[in-house]
C-alpha cells in the first residue's frame, strides 16, 4: 500500500490528533488561546449593546439627546475596543507561535521517520512524492494554521456569541438566523466533502509534479546526450499540465461557495430587516434593538463568509495532514528491537542461515543462502548481473531483513542488534560513494563526527593519500560540489574509503567500484582498499576477477543461489560457473580492458 492510499483513507479529525500527539506543542495550553480569543470576541460583541443603549437612551429618549450620555457611551466604547483588540492580539499571537513550532516538530518528525524506512522503501518511492511530505504538504498546513486557523478560531468564536447575544436580545429573530446558518452549514458540510477529494488530488498532482521536475533535472546530462530534451519537457508539461487541471478544478468550486456566501447575507438580512419592521415597537423591536441586531447579523455573517474562504483553504491543508500522517504511520519495515544488543568486541565473522528474500510482489531473488564467513578473513563475491549479489550484501548491512532465515555477525541476530552499535562496527563502502554539499573534511567527518582536521588528515596519510590530497585546490577544505559534482567518480570513492576508515569498523562491506576511474587514480583505490580492508573481516562485492583472486574465499552466486565456494584455484580448476566468469574476464583483459564480473 502506499503512501497515498493510505492518507486517503484517514480522516482529518484523525490526522489532527495524530499529529497533535507527535507534536504536541500544537495543542499545549489551547485554552489560553481559547480564552483570550473568547474574551476579544465578548468585547466586540458589546460594541452593537453600546450602540443600543446610546440610541434608545441618549438619542432618541424621552428627554431628547443627552450629550454627556453619548459622550460615555463613546468612551466606553472605546475602551472596549482597546480591551478586545489587545486580547485578541495576544491569542493569535500565542496560536502562531505554538503553530510554527509544531509544523517544525512534525518536518523533523517525518523526516526522522524516513531515514528509518527501509532502503527498498526509498529506492522505489519517487523522490519528488517524499520531497513533498516534507515542503509543500507541510508549507500549506503552516500557512492555514498561521492563518486559516487563526482566522476560524476568531470567527468560529465570534459566530457563537454574536448567536447568544442576538438570543439574548430577541430570540424570534435568532431563530430565523439560526434556521438559514443551519441551512448554510448543511451546504457547507456538502461542500466539504467535495472539497477534500478535489485537493487530495491536488496533493497528489503537486507530488508527482516534484518527482517529474526533480528527475527531470537530475537527468539533464542524459537528455542532453541523447537529444531528449523535446521527450523530457513533454512530461514535466504534462505533470504540470495535470496540476493546473487539479488546482483549477478546486479553487474553481471554492469560488462558488464563496459567492454562496454573498448570496446567504443578503438573503438574512433582507428577511431580519422585514420581521423586525413588522413586529415593530410593539412587540419590543425598537429602532435600537433593530439597529443592535442588524449589527450583530453583520458580526455573524462576516466571520460566516471568511469562514467559506477558510473552508477551501482548510481542505488543502487537511489534504497535506493527510499525506503527511499517512508517513509517519507507514511501517517501519526494519524496525529496531525493543531490548537492542551491542555487537561483541574484536574481530566480527557473518553467518547466513536458511536465509530467504524476494522483493514485494517479486519472485524470490535468494534463496536458501547459509554460509560462514569467518572473522578476519577477506571475503569476494562474483555472480552474473541479477545473481543476487547486491541484495546479499543489504542484507549482510541489514538495509534490508531475509524473509526467511537468520543473518548473524559476531554470532548474534542482526534484528536484535542496536543501530547505533551495527554502524559503528560494520561500514559500507557503495560503489557509487555518496558525497554531500561541502568539503572533502565534512564529507569524511560522516564516518566519525567528532573527528578534527587531523584526523582527517592522519585517515588520508594512513592510507597513502597525501598526494591526491595535495592536487586538490584547498586540500581537505576543498569543496566538493552538490552530490560530489566537482569530483571525479573515483575521487568519491576515495572520500568514501576515507570515510570508512576514519570510523575504525571490524566489519567492511566494499561494493568494489573500478569503472569509469582513470589508470593513475585507480593506483590509488587499489591501494586505499588494501589498507583499508588490512586485519578486519571483509566482504568485497568483485566486479574485476582480480580482487577474487586475492580473496581468501570466493562466494559465487548465481540466479539467487550459493552455488559455489572456496579458493580462487580451486574454483578455476573445478571448471564451473567461477571457472566460466573468469575465463570471460581474462578474455576481456587480454584485448585492452578489464571486463566486469556484473554489477
Amino acid at each position: 500500500m502506499t503512501t497515498t492510499e493510505t492518507a486517503s483513507d484517514i480522516s482529518t479529525f484523525a490526522a489532527m490528533r495524530r499529529a497533535a500527539a507527535e507534536a504536541p506543542v500544537i495543542v499545549d495550553r489551547l485554552w489560553v488561546v481559547l480564552l483570550l480569543n473568547l474574551g476579544g470576541t465578548a468585547v466586540q460583541v458589546l460594541i452593537p449593546v453600546i450602540v443600543q443603549q446610546t440610541l434608545d437612551r441618549y438619542v432618541i429618549g424621552t428627554e431628547g439627546v443627552d450629550v454627556g450620555g453619548v459622550a460615555s457611551a463613546v468612551g466606553l466604547g472605546a475602551i472596549v475596543v482597546v480591551i478586545g483588540g489587545f486580547m485578541t492580539r495576544m491569542g493569535l499571537v500565542r496560536l502562531v507561535k505554538q503553530a510554527s513550532t509544531g509544523i517544525s516538530e512534525l518536518r523533523v518528525a517525518v523526516f526522522a521517520h524516513l531515514f528509518r524506512r527501509s532502503v527498498l522503501h526509498v529506492e522505489t518511492e519517487r523522490r519528488g512524492a517524499l520531497v513533498s511530505r516534507v515542503t509543500s504538504d507541510l508549507t500549506t498546513l503552516q500557512e492555514f494554521l498561521e492563518w486559516g486557523g487563526v482566522m476560524f478560531l476568531v470567527n468560529g468564536t465570534q459566530v457563537v456569541v454574536s448567536l447568544v447575544v442576538m438570543a439574548i436580545y430577541e430570540w424570534r429573530l435568532a431563530l430565523i438566523v439560526v434556521v438559514g446558518v443551519m441551512i448554510y452549514a448543511a451546504n457547507l458540510l456538502w461542500s466539504q466533502r467535495v472539497l477534500r477529494r478535489r485537493y487530495d488530488r491536488v496533493r497528489e498532482r503537486v507530488a508527482d509534479s516534484l518527482a517529474v521536475m526533480g528527475e527531470a533535472i537530475n537527468a539533464l546530462p542524459a537528455v542532453r546526450a541523447h537529444g531528449a530534451e523535446r521527450v523530457t519537457m513533454d512530461r514535466v508539461e504534462a505533470s504540470l499540465e495535470q496540476r493546473f487541471q487539479a488546482e483549477f478544478k478546486a479553487a474553481h468550486f471554492g469560488n462558488v461557495l464563496f459567492a454562496t456566501s454573498e448570496l446567504f447575507s443578503a438573503v438574512l438580512t433582507s428577511v431580519v430587516i422585514a420581521v423586525g419592521l413588522l413586529m415593530g415597537p410593539q412587540q419590543g423591536v425598537t429602532v435600537g434593538v433593530l439597529l443592535a441586531f442588524l449589527f450583530l447579523v453583520n458580526l455573524l455573517i462576516s466571520p460566516v463568509q471568511m469562514l467559506v474562504e477558510i473552508l477551501d483553504f482548510a481542505q488543502s491543508a487537511a489534504s497535506g495532514l493527510r499525506r503527511v500522517v499517512g508517513t509517519l504511520d507507514a511501517p517501519i519495515e526494519i524496525p529496531e528491537a525493543d531490548d537492542p544488543v551491542d555487537l561483541p568486541s574484536g574481530s566480527l565473522g557473518v553467518v547466513f542461515e536458511e536465509v530467504g528474500f524476494k522483493y514485494v510482489d517479486g519472485p524470490e531473488v535468494l534463496s536458501d543462502i547459509s554460509v560462514d564467513v569467518a572473522a578476519g578473513s577477506r571475503v569476494a563475491i562474483v555472480g552474473a548481473t541479477g545473481s543476487g549479489k547486491t541484495t546479499f550484501a543489504k542484507l549482510l548491512v541489514r538495509l534490508l531483513d531475509p524473509n526467511r532465515g537468520v543473518v548473524r555477525i559476531g554470532g548474534v541476530d542482526l534484528r536484535e542488534v542496536g543501530r547505533r552499535s551495527l554502524r559503528a562496527r560494520v561500514a559500507f563502502v557503495p560503489q557509487e560513494g555518496f558525497l554531500f554539499s561541502g568539503s572533502v573534511a565534512d564529507n569524511i567527518r560522516y564516518g566519525r563526527p567528532d573527528a578534527g582536521d587531523e584526523e582527517v588528515l592522519a585517515a588520508c596519510h594512513e592510507l597513502g593519500l597525501e598526494g591526491w590530497l595535495n592536487r586538490l585546490s584547498d586540500g581537505i577544505d576543498s569543496p566538493v560540489g552538490e552530490r560530489g559534482s566537482s569530483m571525479s567518480a573515483g575521487e568519491r570513492q576515495l572520500v568514501a574509503l576515507v570515510r570508512a576508515w576514519i570510523s575504525s569498523p571490524d566489519l567492511l562491506l566494499l561494493d568494489e567500484a573500478t569503472s569509469a576511474v582513470d589508470p593513475a587514480l585507480d593506483v590509488q583505490l587499489r591501494r586505499a582498499i588494501d589498507r583499508l580492508i588490512a586485519g578486519r573481516t571483509s566482504v568485497t562485492i568483485a566486479h574485476r576477477l582480480a580482487t577474487a583472486e586475492a580473496a581468501d574465499d570466493v562466494l559465487v552466486f548465481d540466479q539467487g543461489r550459493l552455488v559455489e565456494r572456496g579458493s580462487h584455484d580451486r574454483l578455476v580448476a573445478a571448471g564451473g560457473v567461477y571457472s566460466g566468469l573468469y575465463a570471460d574476464w581474462s578474455a576481456g583483459t587480454s584485448v585492452g580492458g578489464d571486463a566486469a564480473a556484473g554489477p
